[in-house]
């Protein structure tokens, strides 16, 4: 072993040690950015000292190292810029992107080498070209799949789920198509217009299923995506015995996997009844008081004021409308406006806030929301009986009521116990039903005031009508 890959191989070690400890620190918000910066740094050490070993090999031609310069350009640009430029409320279909970023180069990977390499006359193991064919299946679909989950989460696709006529013999005969595909190609059948199928095959399959699945399992489905992703890009470094690949993409689908679990686990539905989708019907508009509103209460910013301004704590339950109106620093303003009137503060986030795990942190840690205030479901849940106001802000299926009673679409599902405080104070821009497709028993309890407003608005208003108060 030369001393280049003495050194190759030590790097990599360094590597994949600030992965693992990089993936600890973003169990918790408050070290999440450090695990991000560690595990960033770990990748570029990673990539740096594979272009040495390409170096010194000496096997890159002249214009080989001017695609890696042009993509390396090319990539690290648009990635600053989107960095940079996108709004926290994007986040989760930037996220999506990237997905089908990863998954479709990691499918490259293996498209290219079974080109060069594989065949009857090639030199391809059996244990390689199978490394092949699960990379660029699993890889085509993350990338298809991905791409229809971000263009649904930035608004260029409906929400709600898609069912195609006759999509379950159409998804069977699609995957059928993959399973025929593969054996002939790891048994050198078919040769590369198996491939072919493959790709063409796995790409639909992608797009087949995440049509199907609505907005409200969409935290698990990006989730799924990324293990995906993380499983391709591991059997890309099987396919070209890269060690590093293989490392950082089984704990991207390890973790991924995990989390996709946790999130199914925080809905009360099964993965496979999220795959199978059809659930929901999109977060839908619904009718203001007067029409369907029988039994609502409607409050005005003033009363709310008085509401928020004397109780000794209140709870803020934020959701999807606060990220989607942007209003997270007007919530963030009138939070402070009542600390410094002695109120005490926390945020109840639930797992599934949001469109993405995690979504809900970060938007909250970007308006400068304290990360000691925020407290996961189960922490807050005891202390909403305690709390005089809790205050939802955008939330919808997260808090109804009928989850704890059997037979309606979210029975079992995990929620906030907004409806044991002593007030409960509802800012939503309608009456109308969340992604379960049903009303919310929430809002025509007693205890509940609602607010009906765009999130942005509405917390502007109550703001301004706090610093009225006097004393």
């Amino acid at each position: 072993m030369s001393a280049v890959d003495v050194v190759v191989r030590l790097v990599y070690l360094a590597a994949a040690t600030l992965f693992v400890i990089g993936l600890h620190l973003m169990n918790s918000p408050a070290t999440a950015r450090r695990g991000n910066v560690l595990s960033a740094v770990g990748m570029g050490a990673a990539v740096a000292v594979t272009l040495v070993l390409l170096l010194a090999a000496q096997t890159v031609t002249p214009a080989g190292w001017a695609v890696i310069a042009v993509g390396t350009l090319v990539g690290s640009a648009a990635g600053l810029y989107a960095a940079r430029r996108v709004a926290m409320t994007a986040m989760p279909q930037l996220v999506s992107l990237f997905n089908a970023v990863g998954g479709g180069a990691a499918a490259l990977i293996g498209i290219h080498d079974y080109l060069r390499f594989g065949g009857p006359d090639g030199d391809l193991t059996l244990l390689t070209t199978t490394a092949v064919t699960l990379d660029v299946i699993i890889g085509t679909v993350a990338f298809s799949g991905s791409l229809v989950a971000s263009a649904k989460l930035q608004g260029w696709m409906p929400g709600r789920p898609l069912l195609l006529p006759l999509r379950g013999a159409v998804n069977l005969v699609v995957a059928a198509v993959i399973a025929v595909a593969s054996v002939g190609l790891i048994a050198e059948l078919a040769g590369t217009p198996a491939l072919l199928l493959i790709v063409v095959a796995a790409l639909l399959l992608g797009v087949l299923v995440v049509l199907a699945i609505g907005g409200a399992d969409m935290p698990v489905v990006v989730s799924l995506l990324n293990s995906c992703t993380g499983v391709a890009v591991a059997m890309a470094g099987f396919v070209i015995g890269n060690s590093m690949l293989i490392i950082a993409g089984a704990l991207v689908g390890a973790s991924g996997g995990i989390l996709t679990k946790l999130m199914a686990d925080a809905m009360n539905r099964p993965i496979r009844a999220i795959l199978v989708g059809g659930y929901g019907t999109g977060d839908a508009a619904g009718a203001l008081p007067g029409g369907a509103g029988d039994g609502v209460r409607t409050i005005d910013a003033d009363d709310a004021a008085i509401r928020l301004a004397y109780a000794g704590r209140v709870i803020i339950v934020p959701g999807y409308g606060l990220a989607a109106a942007q209003a997270q620093h007007e919530l963030h303003e009138l939070a402070e406006l009542l600390e410094e009137r002695g109120v005490r503060v926390d945020y109840a986030i639930h797992p599934v806030a949001g469109r993405m795990p995690g979504h809900m942190n970060v938007l909250l840690a970007e308006a400068k929301v304290p990360y000691s205030q925020m407290r996961e479901m189960d922490e807050i849940n005891p202390e909403f009986p305690r709390a005089a106001v809790a205050l939802v802000v955008g939330a919808n299926d997260v808090t109804n009521p009928a989850a704890r009673r059997p037979g309606t679409p979210v029975s079992g599902m995990p929620i906030l116990d907004v409806d044991r405080a002593e007030t409960v104070i509802v800012v939503k821009r309608s009456l109308g039903h969340g992604y379960a497709g049903i009303d919310n028993e929430l809002y025509t309890d007693p205890r509940t005031r609602m607010y009906l407003a765009d999130a942005k608005t509405a917390l502007s208003e109550l703001g301004t009508a706090v610093k009225t108060l006097v004393g």
